[in-house]
């Protein structure tokens, strides 16, 4: 039996196929998908293939899962079913850990509730490679097979149970528990692991709400005031985890509710992987992160490389070389020892266990790691432009002569993923256009926050972009 299909063209960005629930984002598209890549994954000539599915805590999510399962059915592919909801990273370990085919996550990580999502996994246990991605898309076509085959079946599994084991087994829980904490789940699916493990935790945004009181679950310090005001009201918490809905990007904060952003816990990681752990290999960063990064690595003669935005880049280079740490600005990281996935909670494990082991603070050990890099802060402001005006500004980057950008000197433009600007005193600003909305994205690197938010001034005044 075949079913029609609409016309709708599916596109995958940077993470993942994304759209409005009940409006793109239906049942019979999930299916128009899981044909084309349950076809890609025949092609690869594997005679029993193997997938993974979970979902996360959106609305229609198990139903979507369960259409993505029976269409892999009529395809002869055995499925793994979750049986509950569960994070990104736990369906990345278990694709891996169980030697699945692939994995498929139902979710669109932080985007608002109206939204849901399809991600696709890599038997290694990351995002599946660019051009896997591009072949899947190639095939997705207008009609998919609906009748099932004998030889596919549906198991369902405890995904998290698992995660949980692995943890225990690579982390000091008993060490992590001496130390008092705050966890917001921001509704997502990462709420059950913090409690499971640490019962005595303060938890916020931990129960079952497929609309996340209306807030998208994205873990930035703007949507985290509950969490940030609790550790301030309570000083006997020392820092506080945040995670977005599907729980592989991290959000935290110090012993005084300050947040602490990416760029930051990526060096805390690396100076404890190295230092405490003994660990070592290059460290892939992608275009946006801080430079204090390639300063840190060379502090201990590791090797930096920058990809372009978007952690399958970063993945690529974690399946293929020997890296310690790859990590983005907006709060994803993965390391060694662990799958070549984001992880908020594993990276928030290794950061609480570096404060047990240490008996620091959060603040102590980041002015441990300024001695060695410096201060710094990086800010960034997204930009809503009108097509006409971001075509402009990119114009201006790709083919200009820019040379100074009020009282900064441009010595230096980088164009791996955008435009990056460096002056003349070390600082750098960076425009980088939004490939689906009119949206100029702009960060800037500087010895603070108020140098930074300057320098980005400076810039929307030379383009001439209202703020």
């Amino acid at each position: 039996m075949k079913t029609k299909m609409t016309s709708y063209k599916i596109k995958f960005g940077t993470d993942g196929w994304r759209e409005i629930i009940a409006d793109n984002y239906t049942v019979v598209n999930v299916k128009k998908v899981t044909s084309a890549t349950a076809n890609w994954l025949l092609q690869q000539g594997h005679s029993q293939p193997k997938v993974v599915i979970g979902y996360d805590c959106r609305f229609g999510g198990e139903m979507f899962a369960m259409a993505s399962a029976e269409t892999f059915n009529s395809y002869g592919i055995d499925v793994l079913l979750s049986d509950g909801f569960v994070s990104t990273p736990m369906v990345s370990l278990f694709t891996h850990d169980h030697q699945a085919d692939l994995g498929i996550v139902i979710t669109a990580s932080h985007n608002p509730p109206a939204y849901n999502g399809y991600k696709i996994k890599g038997s290694f246990g990351g995002p599946s490679f660019p051009s896997h991605i591009a072949e899947i898309e190639s095939l997705i076509s207008e009609e998919n097979e609906g009748e099932a085959l004998e030889r596919g079946g549906i198991q369902h599994v405890d995904i998290e149970q698992h995660y949980l084991e692995v943890v225990k087994e690579k982390f000091d829980i008993e060490a992590i528990s001496t130390l008092s904490f705050a966890y917001d789940a921001m509704y997502g699916a990462g709420q059950n692991v913090i409690r499971k493990l640490f019962p005595k935790a303060n938890l916020l945004h931990c129960s079952f709400n497929p609309s996340f009181e209306g807030t998208a679950p994205e873990p930035i310090a703007k949507n985290l005031g509950k969490l940030s005001n609790l550790i301030k009201e309570n000083p006997n918490i020392k820092s506080g985890l945040a995670t977005d809905g599907d729980a592989d990007r991290i959000g935290f904060f110090d012993e005084n509710g300050n947040f602490v952003d990416s760029h930051h816990l990526i060096l805390l990681l690396i100076k404890y992987l190295v230092e405490f752990r003994g660990m070592h290999g290059s460290i892939v960063k992608s275009f946006s992160v801080s430079n204090k990064i390639e300063k840190l690595a060379s502090h201990y003669n590791l090797e930096s490389i920058t990809t372009k935005i978007g952690f399958k880049y970063i993945c690529e280079h974690m399946v293929n070389s020997d890296v310690l740490i790859g990590a983005e600005e907006s709060g994803g990281i993965a390391v060694k020892g662990h799958i070549p996935e984001r992880d908020g909670i594993w990276m928030a494990l290794i950061i609480w266990e570096f404060m047990a082991k240490t008996g620091k603070t959060v603040s102590e050990l980041i002015e441990e790691i300024y001695q060695i890099t410096g201060s710094f802060a990086v800010e960034r402001y997204d930009l809503h432009v009108t097509d006409e005006q971001k075509a402009s500004v990119i114009d201006q980057c790709r083919n200009g002569e820019l040379l100074k950008i009020g009282q900064y000197e441009i010595i230096r433009k980088e164009d791996i993923d955008g435009y990056k600007f460096h002056t003349s005193e070390g600082e750098w600003v960076m425009i980088r256009p939004s490939g689906t909305e009119p949206v100029l994205r702009v960060y800037a690197e500087a010895m603070n926050s108020e140098a930074a938010i300057a320098l980005l001034n400076a810039t929307c005044a030379y383009f001439e972009i209202k703020k």
